[in-house]
């Protein structure tokens, strides 16, 4: 069986793993039709890869912006109830690249700052995870950032109902990543979920949270 890291990395320790794991390069499949992503909801179930090839693309890109504390914590958004999409799941601050973007950290800082006031001189980017294609076509670049601690937010409420932090040493446990289910669109879809005290964190969140512990914690 392969060997499994720590769970208790300090902070210095998960971002020299990062640095030395991760780039910040552009991955290849982006905005590629002829490239399916290798990572999203078909994680966890595989028919989803089939469905989401033939949706229209949607560039997108999140922050997952770590916590510098003692106790690293990841920084996680709870969207407004009232929103189309979505509503009341639990997220990362991000949304779609648009043209003017220079980059994916570009939109992921420039979004994060207009869900939650986040200043982007508090967050270092440091790489990307790997692209993580959704059932409905988004191709996500999930950037990896440390978070220093002093920072203040500003939340936009249409958008976000409130902002939370989770210790990463528990959202990296593999024991609390768990596959679940539920009916959509008359089939049955599996996605991974996990749950943090009366926080219910799954789908794409859970996805991208997966995979940071496959790439950093592996």
């Amino acid at each position: 069986m392969e060997a499994e890291a720590s769970l208790t990395l300090t902070a210095a320790e998960f971002f020299g793993r990062v640095r030395e794991r991760l780039t910040l390069e552009t991955p290849a499949g982006l905005a590629d039709p002829e490239i399916v992503p290798k990572r999203g909801d078909h994680d966890a179930d595989p028919v989803m890869a089939k469905i989401a090839a033939v949706r229209p693309i949607r560039p997108a890109a999140v922050l997952v912006a770590v916590i510098e504390r003692d106790e690293p914590m990841v920084l996680l958004t709870q969207r407004s109830q009232h929103l189309p999409d979505h509503p009341g799941q639990i997220s990362f601050p991000g949304g779609k690249i648009d043209a003017g973007d220079d980059s994916a950290a570009v939109a992921a800082l420039r979004e994060a700052e207009e869900e939650i006031g986040l200043a982007r001189e508090m967050v270092e980017p440091l790489g990307y995870l790997d692209l993580y294609m959704t059932t409905l076509g988004y191709r996500i670049v999930p950037v990896v950032a440390r978070l220093r601690t002093k920072f203040e937010l500003a939340l936009n409420k249409a958008e976000v109902d409130s902002a939370f932090e989770v210790p990463l040493s528990f959202v990296m446990d593999i024991a609390n990543h768990q596959r679940h289910s539920r009916e959509w669109q008359g089939m049955t879809r599996h996605y991974y979920a996990i749950t943090f005290g009366e926080r219910y964190i799954w789908g794409v969140t859970a996805g991208i949270l997966r995979n940071l512990y496959d790439r950093i914690y592996r």
